[in-house]
């Protein structure tokens, strides 16, 4: 089976650092990028206000096309991104009322990019994914953190999104 990956990008800047880490892995791997910042989606609410948003085609496009999605979320105050954490969250819409979209997650993998801005990502910044695939019944496949210096992908880290590409991400190829 032809395995097909997205990377689900969710910066407030659609070309800022993330971006040009996602491009990059994108150039690497043939994975789509979806940019979460110009779709409307709205908080998690209990009453289903947001029902009518991009959220659920969006949703149903990504698990019905991608057995691979890779999170990309630069590190604001030491946290996901706020476009981020509403995506993560709305996946709760998919466990209560569209429990068949929910469902075809069991089986596919899960994996994060962080971009900040230096090389050090505090301890517990990649729990809510790792525990959100165990939930989900989707194989992590890890995570790396990324920075620029002066806008730059550096010799080294280019090597190491290699060996993450290589070993985590696209085991197969």
């Amino acid at each position: 089976m032809n395995q097909k990956g997205v990377i689900l990008q969710g910066s407030s800047r659609s070309s800022g650092n993330t971006n040009v880490i996602a491009l990059f892995i994108q150039e690497k791997t043939g994975f789509d990028i979806i940019d979460l910042k110009p779709k409307n989606i709205g908080p998690f609410d209990y009453d289903l206000k947001n029902k009518d948003d991009d959220f659920i085609p969006l949703f149903k496009e990504i698990v019905d096309k991608y057995d691979t999605l890779i999170f990309a979320t630069p590190v604001y105050w030491y946290t996901m991104s706020g476009i981020m954490k509403n995506f993560m969250d709305r996946i709760t819409d998919c466990l209560k009322t569209e429990k068949e979209i929910g469902r075809k997650l069991r089986g596919k993998k899960m994996g994060l990019i962080s971009c900040g801005s230096d090389s050090e990502l505090k301890e517990g910044f990649t729990m809510p994914f790792v525990e959100s695939a165990n939930y989900l019944g989707m194989s992590y496949l890890g995570d790396i953190h990324t920075w620029l210096e002066n806008g730059v992908i550096t010799s080294s880290l280019q090597h190491e999104l290699h060996i993450f590409i290589e070993k985590k991400i696209t085991p197969s190829k």
